[in-house]
């Protein structure tokens, strides 16, 4: 899995990438795209692999690096369930309505919330309100492509920077210069390659690195 995540990483960087200003009702529209599951068949999953690093507190990255699986409900109810797989145990991340869209999108950001949070301290209320902010301003769509599966795909790339201009940004811990960044592609299952949280941090690696990433659309397991 990581050959494969390596393999995307080079080939996004090496591709040509075109920049178009989206406003913010475009950019939450890009990001929470509606329909995103219609085509897929009810008798699949889709998985997707999580890796976080943590320098403020290694033990939680570690425990939340694993697989996350979503499919759909047996009970034909149209919901979705989201859980997450490690080693041998398995853990239930809750269950999301399949007309609205893929979930996996408010896994991600709930997930950097929380670790935020967790880590740096503060109210995660204020944290989740800064990235909702974030998430109707004007932003840059990057336009280019990636490889997946031995195939090129054109891609869309947002990159949200939720503490910018906050006034607290030096209180939190390296968390003041978080990205969050989201590859999206017509051609991947589920609408989205890579979500990404990076705070880089200023020693000699980042504070924070949370990566979920498309691993396969497969048999319900």
């Amino acid at each position: 899995m990581m050959l494969k995540q390596l393999a995307f990483a080079i080939a996004l960087l090496a591709a040509p990438a075109v920049a178009n200003s989206a406003d913010g009702a475009k950019t939450y529209d890009l990001l929470f795209r509606n329909g995103t599951l219609d085509e897929i068949s009810r008798d699949k999953t889709l998985f997707y692999h999580r890796e976080v690093t943590n320098a403020l507190k290694p033990e939680a990255g570690e425990r939340d690096t694993g697989d996350i699986a979503l499919n759909f409900s047996t009970d034909e109810d149209g919901m979705l369930k989201i859980s997450f797989h490690k080693e041998d145990k398995m853990r239930g991340m809750g269950r999301f309505p399949a007309s609205v869209g893929n979930p996996m999108i408010m896994v991600f950001y709930e997930s950097v919330i929380r670790d935020m949070a967790e880590s740096a301290g503060g109210s995660p209320f204020y944290i989740r309100n800064r990235v909702k902010d974030a998430l109707i301003q004007t932003s840059e769509v990057i336009e280019g492509e990636a490889e997946v599966d031995g195939r090129m795909v054109a891609t869309k790339t947002v990159s949200l920077f939720p503490f910018k201009d906050d006034p607290n940004r030096d209180r939190m811990q390296g968390f003041g210069d978080l990205e969050m960044q989201v590859v999206m592609s017509e051609d991947v299952p589920g609408w989205y390659l890579s979500m990404t949280a990076d705070a880089p941090g200023a020693g000699d690696g980042p504070v924070y690195h949370s990566e979920i990433t498309f691993d396969t659309l497969g048999e319900t397991r």
